[in-house]
Order: structure tokens, then sequence, then C-alpha cells
């Protein structure tokens, strides 16, 4: 019981992420563009996500992601859904796991036009258009399980508007 009180008067705050699914038709064959980038586990896939900027609403930091991630402008249209994931790892040295919960918002919306040249975010390898079966046949690749998580989702036909999120002005930065 001790164990319980102490984890709850410790205050907990998740690490808000934002994550865009982005579909298109090549050949009347649906496939959606992820990212291939390295991390501490070698070579993973994930949506175009990362983590929620201060002074930016979530559809702002997911526009903002995509781009950094993919060198595409893109534009959400509706929330897929609104997620929970906690990360444990072992870390060298330390008895304690590396332990970080997640709070991601994922949306889809209207891919625009791809920016010539633009370096893509450190870590980014590549872009990669795959089909959900692809997908879901690579799962031991993906970085997080919301990606497969937030596709089905998005297969599934759920879709809420953006105005369920509402970000006071106190958040966003001035002179924007």
């Amino acid at each position: 019981m001790a164990t319980i009180i102490l984890r709850m008067n410790k205050r907990w705050k998740p690490n808000v992420t934002v994550a865009a699914v982005i579909e298109r038709e090549f050949d009347g064959i649906q496939k959606f563009l992820l990212v291939e980038e390295n991390t501490r586990d070698g070579l993973k896939l994930n949506n175009p996500a990362g983590h929620l900027d201060p002074g930016e609403s979530p559809v702002q930091g997911c526009a903002r992601e995509a781009l950094e991630e993919t060198a595409f402008h893109f534009t959400p249209t509706a929330l897929v859904g609104v997620y929970l994931s906690r990360f444990e790892r072992s870390q060298p040295e330390q008895e304690a796991p590396l332990d970080v919960t997640y709070l991601r918002f994922a949306f889809c919306g209207e891919l625009g036009e791809h920016v010539a040249g633009r370096m893509l975010d450190e870590g980014i390898v590549r872009t990669v258009w795959l089909t959900a079966d692809e997908i879901r046949a690579s799962v031991p690749m993906h970085r997080s399980p919301l990606l497969l998580t937030s596709l089905e989702d998005y297969l599934a036909g759920r879709r809420y508007p953006l105005d369920m999120i509402r970000t006071d002005p106190s958040v966003l930065l001035q002179n924007q």
C-alpha cells in the first residue's frame, strides 16, 4: 500500500506528442507516408511525429512535425485519436529503467506540396510510402505501438472535429 501512496503523491507529467496519418493513392493503391529513423534501438518506422513545442497548438505542432520530418506541407483536418502509451527501457549502469509516458494526438488531413531540397530532421533517414498490409507486417520495425493503433483507427473511419481540441490563447506564442 505504501508504494501506491508514494506514486499518488508524485506529480505525473506525460510527454505530449503529435502525429500525422497521411494517406495517398498510387495507381489505385492506398499508401501511407512514414519516416524511417535512427533510434537507440536501430532503424525504426514511425508516423511523421514529434513532441509538441512550447507556444503551439497540437494542430500547429502536427503540421510543423510533418514538414520537418517529410519535407511535405500537411494540413490537419481531423483528429483520428488521442492515445496514452508507456515506454520502458533498461538504462546502462542504472537500476531503474527509463519510464516515459506519451500522450499522443494523431491527425489526418491534406498533404500539400513537397519542398524540394529541404533537409529532414536529425535522425530521419528517409520517407517511405507503405500499404496498410506492409505496415501491419513490419511491427518489429515500429518505433511505437501507436503507429499501428492510429492507422487502424484511421482505416476504421475514426475522425473527430479539430474543435474538440481547445488551445487557450495564453499558450500560443505572441507575435505569430
